[in-house]
């Protein structure tokens, strides 16, 4: 939500079974990382598919202000990079408005080399912690000049005259850590290593790999992945056919399971195994998602999702699965909700400093709304009410509309809620969906949901 701009309340009711094809936006964590490694590259990169959201576009205007050309032409974005290790000072602060992937992984890009760069971010983001990123780049030389209380935006940081390779462990599974120090290190002379013990969405391997950087990944028999980048290396401009989102396809999915006699098809949806935790999961608590026509695009793997409507059963996540669906169990909690018994989701304390404590948020929206959940620090039980029968309400009454803290999977999760539950459900503001999936009223209207 822009700053200033007044929240718009809006109430999802059920209104009959959800029926058609969607297509799904583009996937935000490859649109970023297009632009970004498009950037930097020597030569022309051609994105098609890109997701044009408000994150991604405060994405070209980073990339812009490091100074990469950029423009749109029909549906690709042309990019013309300036070359590793070529990027310019930018002229004034980078504002990533609510996008913590976007300035985490600018903040590793732009933070190794010799200038100072300022980073930005709404209120949202200004409370989420930076250190765990900022923490490796001081291994590398980079200096923080400026900061809030607690790492937090707005951070002015200045790069080394040279920035120094590393080996860095990274604490916690987080493909955005993961991925700032391995940006670093391509302005690094020799040998970066990242080492992470359980596998974190891989995108940014594989980008770079695509972009001609000497990379290797090695997995050994325990599942940790040793990630070494040479530095200092030549990028070269490419074509990319970003897929479709699996984290915004999560909420019509959800949808279709939890909404009777629904049956939809999502077409190109990304199937990464990094990023497939929350399909894997509905299928155990017997959704029925038929994966057709799988196929591989700019080594990824993509397939077509055919979606119905479901009996489904509690279950309990295990917490090795988190890195895979760390931004899907928001709506996940919703799916539990409409489950037979209990579903247990384990080592999710990650959902606390996202956009909003989401933890928090999911529990107060889903008590808001009838449904019995117990929180804990690092997990959430939620006991399901097949069929939805006595849910809902938020907004009417004496009991108010959900708060989504500005958070567009909050505010998209419970919508989806209120599609399928006996009483309509209001959330306080729509605004934020904006950021990451702007077509999500308008595709879940075309598939029958009622949203006003």
């Amino acid at each position: 939500m822009a700053s200033g701009s007044q929240p718009l309340p809006m109430t999802a009711s059920r209104h009959g079974a959800l029926a058609g094809a969607a297509a799904i936006p583009g996937d935000k964590s490859i649109s970023h990382r297009s632009i970004l490694f498009g950037g930097i590259a020597s030569g022309t990169t051609r994105v098609t598919g890109l997701l044009e959201g408000e994150d991604v576009l405060n994405s070209v205007k980073a990339s812009r202000a490091l100074g990469a050309a950029i423009r749109k032409e029909g549906a690709s974005w042309i990019i013309e990079g300036t070359g590793n290790g070529l990027l310019l000072e930018p002229g004034e602060p980078i504002d990533f408005g609510n996008s913590g992937t976007g300035c985490r992984l600018y903040m590793g890009l732009a933070g190794a080399y010799d200038f100072e760069t300022t980073f930005l971010g709404d209120a949202s983001l200004s409370k989420r912690p930076m250190g765990r990123v900022v923490d490796p780049l001081k291994l590398m030389g980079v200096q923080v000049l400026d900061s809030r209380e607690g790492c937090r935006l707005p951070i002015t940081l200045r790069g080394p005259r040279v920035a120094a390779p590393v080996e860095y462990a990274v604490p916690v599974p987080s493909a955005q850590v993961k991925s700032a120090v391995l940006l670093a290190g391509l302005n690094a002379p020799g040998i970066t290593t990242v080492i992470e013990k359980v596998m974190t969405r891989d995108h940014t391997e594989r980008m770079l790999a695509g972009f001609g950087a000497h990379l290797e990944v090695e997995t050994a028999g325990d599942g940790t992945r040793t990630i070494r980048l040479e530095g200092q290396g030549r990028l070269s401009g490419t074509d990319i056919q970003v897929p479709a989102d699996p984290s915004s396809a999560a909420f019509p999915i959800v949808a279709a399971l939890i909404v009777p006699d629904s049956d939809i098809t999502l077409a190109n949806i990304l199937m990464n195994p990094a990023r497939t935790g929350l399909i894997t999961t509905l299928i155990e608590m017997g959704g029925r998602i038929d994966i057709l026509n799988e196929r591989e695009s700019g080594g990824e793997a993509i397939a077509d999702l055919r979606v119905r409507s479901s009996d489904l059963k509690g279950v309990s996540v295990p917490g090795a699965r988190a890195a895979s669906m760390i931004d899907e169990y928001p709506v996940l909690s919703v799916a539990a909700a409409f489950a037979e018994g209990e579903t247990l989701m384990e080592e999710v304390g990650e959902l606390r400093v996202k956009e909003s404590d989401r933890l928090a948020a999911v529990a107060a929206g889903l008590k808001a709304n009838g449904v019995a959940c117990e929180e804990g620090g690092d997990w959430l039980r939620v006991t399901g009410t097949p069929g939805g029968r006595g849910l809902g309400g938020a907004g009417s009454g004496d009991i108010p509309p959900v708060a989504t803290h500005l958070d567009h999977r909050i505010a998209m999760s419970f919508l989806v809620m209120g599609m399928a539950s006996e009483r309509p459900v209001m959330i306080d503001d729509v605004s934020p969906i904006a950021t990451s999936f702007p077509q999500f009223v308008p595709l879940m209207r075309e598939l029958g949901a009622e949203l006003g």
